[in-house]
């Protein structure tokens, strides 16, 4: 098979370089630290680009780009070891609002004004999508939600929650603003520095028109879209790690000889080598799976996020102690990118989670 990439692909994947190069590991640092963990203004600039736009259909006033397209640009993101949230805060919220034909709040998150954030995960639930703890109630001409979410991703940042919620005892999904009356969000810090938060619904009143015509079936399917993506942002940063870690054992020396030139390293070294190449292999797999064949898809993407999580985390482990104790600290891109690497290989399930859910639709 061919898998030079086409002349449109190169053309995203230079410009997702050339966007994240003026971030260093400083500036990846302080802007980690601000308020917000993230800058809108550098938002807009992504939006503007069409690497969010790239993820909805062009009768939806986007590019129609392929799950392939996607996953490059997902590499592409990793390798630069980018701050960006392009999956949780671009690619997911344009799937699930373009599936759901929301065309007015779909707009305002392909040109960057809006950022929405899905609530889905629940205490004592796992990695459950059904809600247990959400309950929508119908009241008069709308929906009164109370309950409460938990890992939110971006919640200082969000405009609008896409929420899930029991409503007569089917899972059904919420587009509410942050601002609503009712809605409160405690804030923390996630492992690699974004910004996450609790959601609590007092009697959130929203009116008909916010329910999105989504259900589970559709929920399920772009839950699986959205472990391909993070598959691939670990593929790029397991690359990003490899390298940084290779350039770094030719300088290092010790017995006045680079560590790079001991044995042992360099037979751990291939190990990560070849670790990456499998992950590439079986992120393109996946990305080529028929994604109208449902079944397919979501063993697809589980298997993959799964032996990617495994093996782009064993990279980072590796990298980090090659480095010694300096390689998990802000210091170096290589720390940045393990914690980033933590906390996609548990977005939407595990590795043991995905490895479950797997081996039963095997």
């Amino acid at each position: 098979m061919n898998f030079d990439l086409s002349e449109e692909q190169e053309m995203f994947c230079t410009s997702v370089e050339r966007f994240a190069a003026p971030i260093d590991v400083e500036a990846r640092r302080k802007l980690r630290l601000s308020p917000t963990g993230y800058d809108r203004d550098r938002w807009t600039q992504l939006a503007e680009l069409g690497l969010i736009a790239l993820a909805a259909p062009e009768d939806a006033g986007g590019m129609g780009g392929s799950a392939v397209d996607l996953a490059l640009i997902g590499e592409a993101i990793g390798k630069a070891n980018s701050p960006d949230p392009w999956l949780e805060h671009g690619v997911l919220p344009t799937l699930l609002l373009a599936s759901a034909d929301a065309s007015e709040p779909l707009e305002k998150v392909l040109s960057g004004e809006a950022i929405v954030s899905l609530a889905w995960a629940e205490r004592s639930q796992r990695y459950n999508l059904t809600p247990a703890n959400v309950t929508a109630q119908r009241e008069g001409d709308g929906f009164v939600l109370s309950g409460e979410k938990t890992f939110v991703m971006g919640a200082l940042l969000t405009d609008m929650f896409v929420v899930t919620a029991l409503l007569d005892g089917e899972t059904a999904c919420f587009l509410i603003p942050r601002d609503s009356h009712g809605v409160e969000v405690r804030a923390y810090r996630l492992a690699d520095g974004s910004i996450a938060g609790e959601l609590k619904l007092t009697r959130a009143s929203v009116s008909t028109a916010s329910q999105l015509n989504l259900d589970m079936p559709a929920l399920e399917l772009i839950i699986g879209d959205a472990r391909l993506y993070a598959s691939a942002e670990m593929v790029g940063l397991g690359q990003r790690l490899l390298d940084d870690t290779l350039a770094y054992v030719k300088e290092r020396e010790q017995f006045g000889v680079a560590i790079g030139s001991f044995q042992a390293l360099q037979h751990r070294m291939v190990e990560c080598y070849s670790k990456i190449e499998q992950c590439r292999s079986m992120l393109y797999r996946a990305a080529l799976t028929d994604r109208s064949d449902a079944a397919a898809w979501q063993r697809a993407t589980a298997g993959a996020k799964a032996f990617i999580g495994e093996n782009v985390d064993a990279v980072a482990r590796e990298a980090v102690q090659m480095h010694g104790g300096m390689g998990i600290t802000d210091e170096l891109a290589i720390g940045h990118a393990m914690k980033r690497v933590m906390v996609l290989a548990r977005l939407f399930g595990d590795v043991d989670t995905a490895l479950g859910e797997y081996s039963v639709a095997a």
